[in-house]
């Protein structure tokens, strides 16, 4: 019975979709289901992830003391209970200041994916990626010093400090951010599409299928590729020019390339593209195929790509607010 019951799932696997193998073919890979491997693909070997990490960078990561105006955490624009942006086209930042670039802040989800990070690609992982926005003017404009002196002032983030990393480590500015870096990296969200990759055919419906192979058909994959459909470094204005091209001064590195978003739950992080100035998933389709792919899109592929990607919106971990250390007569005072 057990030798039947093993040849059986060896035929099964054997007439596994040819869609499943199109797919992979093209670049495309599941959020592994084992637990085991997933953490081979997050962990920082440098760093480790551990629960003590997470449940202390998950502090760090709302706390808004660690801001120059004590009112701005990560999550501000990075907001966990959402898609993982702001759901604006350009963030607003310290005393209300607008991204003077126009830059539309890109989900924390699923970011541990990416090879490199923000648009321009100028921080190698999400632990250097961190120690930006908390720094940044029209941000969170905190110094090194503001944040080493807050954390420092609260007994409890001490004693957490402690148990997560050792009794002799040093409360670093950089310990800081690496710890809220360790957090970001378990924000991994599987989805159907997930499933489907890693043998359950069932998991998507015909039309999402059907969205799956014209995805893969009109060129989608050769950029939203890999574990992240993103995240690479990629040429930008490949055949034509983006029609907002002029709102905004960015105009990615400095041979001109852009980082490629990631495609998971982008039914859920709206408005697109690195200024935000598409609201209509409809229309950043269309505009894609016609300044990367040179192609005109139909109604009929459009939609069936959409459709595609709304299988792409996944399983958030499941989160509690943090309670976080009381302030002490040792804090650092907001600064207006």
């Amino acid at each position: 019975m057990k030798l039947l019951s093993t040849l059986t799932l060896t035929t099964s696997l054997l007439m596994a979709s040819p869609l499943i193998k199109e797919a992979k073919d093209a670049g495309l890979k599941p959020i592994p289901s084992s637990q085991t491997e997933l953490l081979k693909l997050i962990d920082n070997p440098n760093n480790p992830i551990t629960n003590a990490k997470i449940e202390l960078g998950k502090k760090l990561y709302f706390d808004p003391r660690l801001s120059k105006s004590e009112i701005i955490s990560c999550n501000s624009c990075h907001n966990l209970a959402e898609g993982g942006d702001d759901g604006v086209e350009a963030s607003i930042g310290n005393k209300w200041t607008q991204n003077p670039h126009h830059v539309n802040a890109p989900t924390v989800y699923n970011a541990v994916f990416n090879n490199i990070q923000f648009w321009d690609g100028r921080a190698k992982d999400l632990e250097e990626q961190a120690q930006g926005p908390i720094q940044a003017h029209p941000e969170m404009a905190a110094t090194k010093e503001h944040v080493e002196n807050v954390v420092n002032s609260m007994p409890e983030y001490v004693n957490e400090f402690h148990n997560a990393y050792g009794d002799d480590v040093k409360i670093s500015f950089e310990k800081v951010t690496d710890t809220i870096g360790l957090f970001e990296r378990i924000l991994v969200t599987p989805s159907p599409y997930d499933d489907f990759l890693n043998g359950k055919e069932n998991a998507l419906t015909t039309e999402q299928k059907q969205g799956l192979k014209t995805f893969i058909k009109v060129g989608c994959a050769s950029c939203h590729t890999g574990v992240g459909l993103g995240g690479e470094m990629n040429a930008f204005n490949v055949v034509a020019t983006y029609k907002y091209m002029n709102v905004g001064d960015f105009k990615g590195d400095k041979n001109g390339m852009v980082r490629v978003p990631t495609l998971r739950n982008i039914t859920q992080t709206a408005p697109y593209f690195h200024n935000g100035k598409i609201w209509n998933l409809i229309d950043a389709i269309k505009e894609m195929g016609r300044i990367q792919l040179g192609v005109k899109l139909s109604d009929k592929q459009t939609q069936e790509i959409k459709t595609f990607l709304k299988a792409l919106t996944g399983i958030k971990p499941t989160l509690t607010l943090p309670m976080l250390p009381a302030s002490t007569d040792k804090t650092p005072k907001p600064v207006n």
